[in-house]
């Protein structure tokens, strides 16, 4: 990797409010596939990830309208974000009073992204740079947030059982997707939802109803 990730992440994206949420400022691209290119480039690997950090996907959205229509489910409590991308969840967990937040990825575009959005917010937020599904147990947290987790059907079955462990050992989960094919919805309770406006392409509409669900009680697996 010839620059550091933070710089990268400068170089391809501005710093610009969230629709919908624009008290909220994250360093968003414009277009998704131009900059996979430029990533697939600086990482000298023509596998890399899609850049998910680099926009405001349509779960990480309805759960963040979710928050700041429900602060309450976070206020005062450590608050865990899944798969964060751009930190989006964890930034409005934080705004609607969440004691401490923290999130996980394990791209290291993803990770640089989440500290200078949380900067860019004014907020500190912890960073966890490692497979946390790999972990039987669940982090030492009050709520888990699972935003867009729902795109690819591997990752899919490592993240429902993960939730499903963390539900049933008394951590609060709110999951949030805009109905992708590997949702798990007999294993959810929905909460609400909102219609948001996405900031990539890569989404089949530009606005779309985005849900807010919980996780089922009962469904731990074996």
């Amino acid at each position: 990797m010839a620059a550091s990730p933070r710089a990268f992440v400068l170089r391809h994206t501005r710093l610009r409010p969230v629709p919908g949420l624009e008290a909220i400022r994250l360093h968003l691209a414009d277009e998704v596939l131009p900059l996979w290119h430029a990533v697939q480039v600086e990482t000298d690997d023509p596998d890399a990830a899609l850049p998910y950090w680099a926009f405001a996907w349509g779960g990480g959205l309805a759960v963040a309208r979710h928050l700041e229509a429900h602060p309450e489910a976070v206020a005062g409590r450590r608050v865990f974000d899944l798969a964060s991308g751009s930190g989006l969840c964890a930034i409005a967990a934080m705004r609607a009073g969440a004691a401490v937040a923290a999130g996980a990825d394990i791209d290291a575009f993803a990770a640089a992204a989440i500290e200078l959005n949380g900067r860019a917010n004014g907020l500190r937020l912890a960073v966890v740079r490692r497979d946390v599904l790999d972990d039987r147990a669940p982090p030492d947290v009050d709520v888990i947030l699972a935003g867009d987790c729902w795109y690819d059907a591997r990752l899919a079955e490592r993240v429902l059982p993960w939730l499903q462990r963390a539900s049933a050992g008394g951590i609060d989960v709110l999951v949030g997707d805009p109905g992708r094919r590997y949702l798990p919805t007999d294993a959810l309770d929905e909460l609400a939802a909102y219609e948001v406006r996405t900031t990539t392409e890569l989404e089949d509409l530009e606005r779309k109803d985005a849900r807010v669900y919980t996780i089922r009680p009962g469904g731990l697996p074996g």
